[in-house]
């Protein structure tokens, strides 16, 4: 019986630790949540020196992805359309402004994100800038 009692325990440990019954992000998959569609920027994952944070953005920038590969977004005003992609959990967006910079954009002049998704709800973490402090963006699906 000695033996048999931490045998028990490690098996209802790791069925507890194997539950997942949250709506916690995972890694993006194309194919089970398809992008296309518009979304609301609603949240910012910030810090002010300190341990980071989530703060609600009021009247946040949408974007909206087409199946055709582009997008439109009110983010910038003099620039509000584009192609996008996403491969392996990561999203690019290349405006087609001509001379067009935002400041994020990488070498290739692409803004990326390493993209997660929750029920109805995206998270975008900028890949192409480095946020010392970290950073990442909380959009919900609008239609």
């Amino acid at each position: 019986m000695k033996m048999l009692f931490p045998g028990i325990c490690i098996l209802i440990f790791g069925i507890l630790m194997s539950c997942d019954n949250d709506d916690d992000l995972k890694g993006f998959d194309q194919d089970a949540f398809p992008i296309e569609g518009t979304w609301k920027l609603t949240e910012a994952y910030i810090s002010a020196g300190g341990p980071q944070y989530w703060t609600d953005v009021e009247d946040g920038e949408e974007i909206e992805f087409f199946e055709n590969g582009s997008f439109s977004s009110d983010k910038y005003e003099d620039c509000t359309t584009g192609e996008f992609s996403v491969v392996d959990g990561n999203l690019a967006l290349d405006y087609d402004c001509d001379s067009f910079e935002s400041g994020t954009e990488n070498d290739e002049g692409q803004i990326t994100f390493e993209i997660d998704y929750g029920k109805n709800a995206i998270l975008l973490t900028p890949t192409s800038i480095i946020c010392i402090e970290g950073c990442s963006y909380k959009y919900e699906k609008v239609d």
